[in-house]
């Protein structure tokens, strides 16, 4: 577990890579860097840091201070282990901050700055309302920020309205999505819903169904390579890996007598045993379908138990849980397992810039689950009439996504920097979206 010393060490030194970073003279001219210049907002400590050192306050929630540990990405999961640690999703705040501070176009003039990064952890500052002593006041949340904002060089904020600033919110979109005249709160904070921050762009972990305010961007996995040779030889690991299952369901839920999409496939998995006693099991497969049971949370932080299975699975099964997102479908993705998703809001809806919606066919199945739940439709009969060609097909494609839904880690080689990870492209879609937005605003003021 990580020790207060130990969290103020890791805050100075997060504290002395921004000042370096954000001080250091870049060329204005540098063509590389046209329409990509950022510039990383000055808060106060209070908006960040000092946040960390409360990790163990909030037993109702967890103690995450053993999730600070290498800037965010966590624990180690052993000793030797070069690429793998034990990260939270929560963490991504703090992995993206300290991921900007390499960013190859950063400027010290904000009135330079294609777009204006806030590296406020507001997920983390969540926490408070949603389960510590301030639950009744979460119509609150983001306030002191904007009253900074507001008086602390002004300028920057009111050239665009804040239109030009973005920021990472580490959650769903939903756990800020309150109404503030809710009375009594029931479940958020009301960030979302203050016509403060309405211009903003912020990345979550899942949008709403109607996102003109964020753009969910990937989970955070385990697997965080520091150099290509790492991501490559994890590469030829997924592929040459024999698949023996047809299908593989990691996580919880499903024990209710209540019908949902997740109870139909403890009920599939349970009983395709006495299908392949009976008859030959087609394609090679030694098994149908594999359960990994992640119940009460045991999975989330320990990638041994789900990463091998999962690459001995051809498909992984992604139902919706408590949210329609989940981490795991990019921890299937990670092993090169196709995608079996049950809704769009799962992924289609969700991650348009790092997994384009018109090419989901292409290396995901897509599933109804009314059809599973109510219509009576065996997931295992679509995936067996999937010819292996096809699959293998499929599998090559959602290998090509691997790259690109991972967040590589900071300081990483100058090789594995060539291939553009999530952080990459969310950083470009913030650029892109900002200028959208910005345009739309300047032709609406003509």
């Amino acid at each position: 577990m990580a020790s207060r010393p130990g969290i103020l060490i890791w805050v100075a030194l997060i504290f002395f890579f921004e000042l370096v970073y954000c001080e250091s003279v870049i060329d204005p001219n540098a063509p590389e860097c046209t329409d990509r210049w950022i510039h990383i907002r000055r808060l106060p400590t209070r908006f960040n840091l000092d946040l960390l050192t409360n990790c163990s306050e909030y037993p109702v929630f967890d103690d995450f201070c053993p999730y600070l540990a290498n800037h965010g990405l966590g624990q180690k999961t052993h000793n030797n282990s070069q690429s793998w640690y034990r990260s939270d999703p929560l963490m991504l705040e703090l992995v993206f901050h300290r991921r900007m501070l390499e960013y190859s176009c950063l400027t010290s003039d904000p009135t330079a700055a294609d777009a204006i990064f806030l590296p406020y952890y507001g997920g983390i500052d969540a926490i408070r309302y949603l389960f510590g002593p301030e639950v009744n006041s979460s119509f609150e949340h983001g306030l002191e920020l904007y009253e900074f904002l507001q008086h602390d060089s002004p300028e920057v904020w009111r050239r665009n309205g804040g239109h030009d600033h973005f920021v990472v919110l580490a959650r769903p979109a939903w756990d800020f999505s309150q109404s503030p005249d809710k009375d009594p709160p029931i479940w958020g904070t009301s960030f979302l819903e203050l016509p403060e921050f309405y211009n903003i762009t912020v990345l979550t972990l899942e949008s709403r169904p109607w996102p003109w305010q964020e753009q969910a961007i990937p989970y955070p996995t385990s697997f965080h390579p520091p150099t290509l040779a790492l991501l490559d030889s994890w590469m030829r690991r997924v592929r040459y890996s024999r698949r023996t299952a047809l299908m593989l369901f990691a996580g919880g839920g499903g024990t209710s007598k209540t019908p949902n999409i997740r109870r139909s496939i403890r009920s599939e998995c349970l009983n395709s045993s006495k299908y392949e006693n009976s008859t030959r099991i087609p394609n090679g497969y030694s098994k149908l379908c594999d359960i990994v049971d992640c119940s009460n949370g045991i999975c989330e932080h320990d990638p041994i138990r789900y990463m091998k299975p999962m690459l001995q699975a051809s498909f992984c099964l992604q139902p919706p849980g408590d949210t329609p997102t989940r981490r795991s479908s990019f921890d299937g993705i990670l092993a090169g397992c196709i995608p079996v998703f049950f809704e769009d809001l799962t992924a289609k809806s969700q991650y348009g810039w790092h997994m384009p919606k018109e090419e989901f066919g292409e290396f995901s199945v897509f599933i109804p689950k009314e059809d599973v739940v109510f219509g009576g439709q065996r997931i295992m009969d679509v995936l067996m009439g999937i010819p292996r060609a096809e699959v293998r097909r499929m599998r090559e494609k959602v290998m090509e996504l691997i790259p690109k839904i991972l967040y590589r880690k900071h300081g990483s080689s100058l090789g594995l920097r060539t291939r553009k990870d999530a952080f990459d492209i969310a950083v470009e879609g913030s650029i892109s979206r900002i200028k959208s937005k910005l345009k739309i605003s300047f032709t609406s003021m003509i």
